[in-house]
C-alpha cells in the first residue's frame, strides 16, 4: 500500500532537495524513501528509479531556474536584461547547487515527460530573445548562446568548487566578466566565409 499523499511531485521535490543536500551523484531511491518515510518499493510506484528521478530532477529544475529568470529579465533590454539573466542563474546555482546541477548534466529523459516539460523549451526562448536584443541573427545566435553558457556555468563551476582563491572577489570579477560579455555582445565580430564546421 502507498502512503497517502505519496505523489510523483512529492518524490521528485524529495529528491531535489537531498540533491541539494549531498549532491545529485549522492542521491539514492533509498535515501529518499527515508526522507518520505516510506519503503524503497513505494517509490517504484511513482518513478521507474534513479534514472527516472534524475531526469524528474532535472526538469523540475530547468522549470525553476527559468522561471527566475524570467521574472528577473521582464521589461528589461541590453545590459540590463544580460545581468537580470546572469546574476538569476548564479543565485539559483548557489541556492540549489543540486537540482543546478542536474540541468547541466547529460540524463536520458522520458522523451513524452520532456515534451511537456516547459522549462527548456522556455530557456531557450528567453536566451535567444535576449540576444536579439543585440541584434544578433543565426548562426550568431548560437555561437553567443554557447558563450553565455558556457561563462556562466564555468565560473559558477569553479566558484562552487572553491576555484577562486584570489584575494580579489568573485564577485568583482563576476561583475566585469558581465561587463566583458555585454561589450562583446555590442560589438559582435561577423561570421566569416568558409569558417570550418
Amino acid at each position: 500500500m502507498v502512503r497517502a499523499g505519496l505523489t510523483v511531485e512529492r518524490v521528485t521535490g524529495a529528491g531535489a532537495e537531498l540533491a541539494d543536500e549531498v549532491g545529485l551523484d549522492r542521491v539514492t531511491m533509498s535515501q529518499v524513501a527515508r526522507r518520505l518515510g516510506v519503503k524503497d518499493a513505494s517509490l517504484y510506484t511513482h518513478v521507474r528509479g534513479l534514472d527516472d528521478l534524475r531526469g524528474r530532477i532535472a526538469l523540475l529544475a530547468a522549470d525553476e531556474k527559468t522561471m527566475r529568470i524570467a521574472e528577473a529579465t521582464a521589461g528589461r533590454a541590453g545590459r540590463d536584461a544580460l545581468v537580470a539573466f546572469a546574476d538569476a542563474w548564479r543565485e539559483y546555482a548557489h541556492e540549489h547547487p543540486g537540482r543546478y546541477t542536474a540541468t547541466q548534466t547529460p540524463m536520458e529523459i522520458d522523451p513524452e515527460l520532456a515534451t511537456k516539460a516547459p522549462g527548456p523549451r522556455r530557456a531557450v526562448e528567453l536566451t535567444y530573445g535576449m540576444l536579439r536584443g543585440y541584434g544578433l541573427a543565426e548562426p550568431d545566435l548560437t555561437d553567443a548562446v554557447r558563450l553565455l553558457r558556457s561563462t556562466f556555468h564555468g565560473f559558477v563551476a569553479l566558484e562552487a568548487a572553491g576555484g577562486f582563491a584570489h584575494a580579489r572577489s568573485p564577485q568583482q570579477s563576476w561583475v566585469r566578466a558581465l561587463d566583458a560579455l555585454h561589450t562583446l555582445l555590442e560589438h559582435w565580430p561577423p561570421s566569416r566565409e568558409g569558417d570550418s564546421a
